[in-house]
């Protein structure tokens, strides 16, 4: 039977790629310290897939992940908790590098197994002129946080690791995904729907014009699973290619006028990244409107309050 390990597997993305994985009858290892994922998000993949769960309450980090991943032998390993949102960015940075590695050895260790990753586009490229969107992969990559930094040293690490112990990766550089399970201090789309629940004015640092390539969490689980069998070697971009600036997004989840606050600094003014590639490496395309992807995101929160 296929199997695979889902290193962060009770977050937000990662409890999604779950189930997703069982519903095609692939039995799924969960590796979670629960820092900033909750096994609520695994709730029904616990009730309905019993058989082909199995949670670990560890640290990607602690040696005996890769003893693990040797007695399991999975197929896939999907690391979707490197430099997770919600951590304070230097400790997450301390911790990406070695956890990566310690998972590494693992895949390593067995014969077949591929690693794949999903990274941040924003932090990745950072602040690109208008003229240069969407963002394609052979652009150099320009962080300006430090999260931008480690997103781009464990790709540097992957390609080390394919070049010398023969590892096979994908490393997917996601645009900003959404839906829901996403806390609301997590993503754009999250706290606009949280404030809409709570009957009070979304916030916009800026003027409102900032634009984002909004994927929802559907799409990106797709491309993440088909990401375990093709694509080997390369950074594949997963996005939608279209600019929605944060003005529209805020009338379209609520239709109410947003807050405005000062400008954070650091903030990207406008981003997209091309899918081109994932097109032809992936067979892949995001099928999903922002409108019906923040619709089908308010009307899964509201059922479950």
């Amino acid at each position: 039977m296929e199997s695979a390990f889902v290193i962060g597997g009770a977050g937000f993305i990662g409890s999604h790629l779950v189930d997703r994985l069982l519903a095609e009858g692939i039995a799924v290892d969960v590796v979670d310290d629960y820092s900033t994922g909750s096994l609520g998000n695994l709730a029904s993949a616990r009730a309905l897939n019993a058989g082909l769960l199995k949670v670990h309450q560890l640290d990607a980090r602690d040696p005996g992940l890769v003893e693990l991943i040797e007695r399991r032998r999975p197929n896939v390993v999907y690391h979707v908790a490197l430099l997770a949102p919600g951590e304070e960015p230097a400790a997450a940075a301390t911790a990406a590098i070695p956890a990566l590695l310690n998972v590494l050895h693992g895949v390593r260790a067995v014969e077949g197994c591929k690693i794949v990753v999903a990274l941040c586009g924003v932090a990745l490229f950072g602040d690109v002129s208008a003229r240069d969107l969407p963002i394609k992969e052979g652009r150099p990559f320009t962080p300006t946080s430090l999260c931008g930094v480690m997103n781009r040293t464990v790709i540097d690490v992957l390609q080390v690791y394919r070049d010398e112990a023969g590892v096979e990766f994908t490393a997917l550089v996601m645009s900003n995904v959404y839906g829901p399970r996403q806390r609301g201090s997590d993503g754009v789309v999250a706290a606009f729907v949280a404030a809409h629940r709570s009957d009070v004015p979304a916030s916009i640092f800026g003027d409102g014009r900032q634009t984002r390539d909004l994927l929802f969490i559907d799409d990106a689980v797709d491309a993440l699973v088909r990401s375990g069998s093709r694509a080997n070697g390369l950074v594949v971009n997963v996005s939608t290619g279209e600019q929605t600036s944060i003005r529209d997004l805020a009338h379209i989840v609520s239709g109410v006028p947003a807050t405005l606050l000062p400008s954070r600094r650091h903030d990207v003014s406008r981003f997209a990244l091309s899918p081109v590639r994932a097109r032809i490496h992936l067979q892949w395309s995001a099928w999903t409107t922002v409108r019906s992807g923040v619709s089908a995101t308010i009307e899964a929160v509201d059922a479950t309050h």
